[in-house]
């Protein structure tokens, strides 16, 4: 099945992987200058036993012959991430003219990052005005946490997708747009579904990407995911509370993240008890009345 993904320098790659890890007695076509070769390959298995294997391993994977990886479904993702780009443009324009920073907020799911930006809105609470859109698959249930501080909600559900969309991208951010009155704003906090793959790969027009990281996740994180890393200007280090409960080192992480991201701001905190959010605000509020 193919996988793509979008590097730093915009370009799109799809890399295809053989599901069963072997090709048993199968020949594979390859296109060179507009001529098919087919080159054959003979394991000198049993053919009985070839028969029964595969039938036993397409059991197994099912069927994929209709997802097939080529020239043409590479120039289609090429046209998705440029529109998605034109959006996304569109959007920072919009937040330009109205002077508000926006900050997308990243993290995987359990990360502590709805009641981290629950703290957050309770301390800008009177002296910064802050809109949040909301992005989860399904429920309201974390914008209603966020509900009750002052801050404009708008919820965006990407549940009508395949099996529920795991990031939120610039068209969708234009919509949200319309339940957030931008002229009133100061800051906007875009809370992104839960996911250390997929929304580091989507601009949405952001001043910022930030995103929460729990001791909880191990130390190995930045070198196991390092797009969603190496994407990001800040990374809140959550659940600090837990440490005495815990074996994390510290020191191994922040190796593992200068080996991706050397630059990244990393604040050390606890959003359960407010230890150390401080920095974390003053970084979070730049550039607005409270920054």
């Amino acid at each position: 099945m193919g996988r793509f993904h979008r590097h730093d320098d915009g370009s799109v790659h799809s890399h295809d992987h053989d599901e069963a890890g072997h090709d048993h007695g199968h020949a594979h076509d390859h296109d060179h200058d507009g001529h098919t070769h087919s080159h054959p390959h003979d394991h000198s298995h049993d053919e009985g036993h070839d028969h029964v294997h595969d039938e036993a391993l397409a059991e197994l994977i099912g069927d994929h012959s209709e997802y097939q990886t080529g020239r043409e479904r590479i120039q289609i993702l090429e046209d998705i991430y440029a529109e998605n780009d034109r959006l996304a443009d569109a959007n920072r324009r919009a937040f330009d003219a109205a002077g508000v920073r926006v900050v997308n907020l990243m993290s995987s799911p359990g990360s502590g990052k709805t009641t981290l930006l629950q703290r957050s809105l309770a301390a800008l609470e009177g002296s910064v005005r802050v809109g949040v859109i909301e992005g989860d698959i399904e429920t309201p249930l974390d914008a209603e946490r966020l509900g009750g501080y002052g801050a404009q909600i708008s919820l965006l559900n990407t549940g009508n997708g395949f099996g529920g969309e795991c990031h939120l991208d610039a068209p969708m951010i234009a919509k949200a747009l319309r339940g957030l009155d931008l002229s009133t704003l100061d800051l906007v906090v875009i809370e992104n579904v839960g996911n250390l793959v997929c929304p580091a790969e989507f601009e949405v027009g952001e001043h910022a990407k930030a995103m929460v990281y729990a001791i909880t996740e191990g130390e190995d994180k930045p070198l196991k995911y390092p797009v969603m890393f190496r994407s990001v200007e800040a990374i809140c280090v959550n659940k600090l509370d837990l440490a005495p409960y815990l074996d994390f080192d510290m020191d191994l992480f922040y190796r593992n993240v200068a080996a991706v991201n050397p630059t990244a701001k990393v604040f050390e905190l606890s959003a359960r008890t407010g230890e150390g959010v401080e920095p974390w605000l003053a970084w979070l509020t730049e550039g607005t009345a409270a920054g």
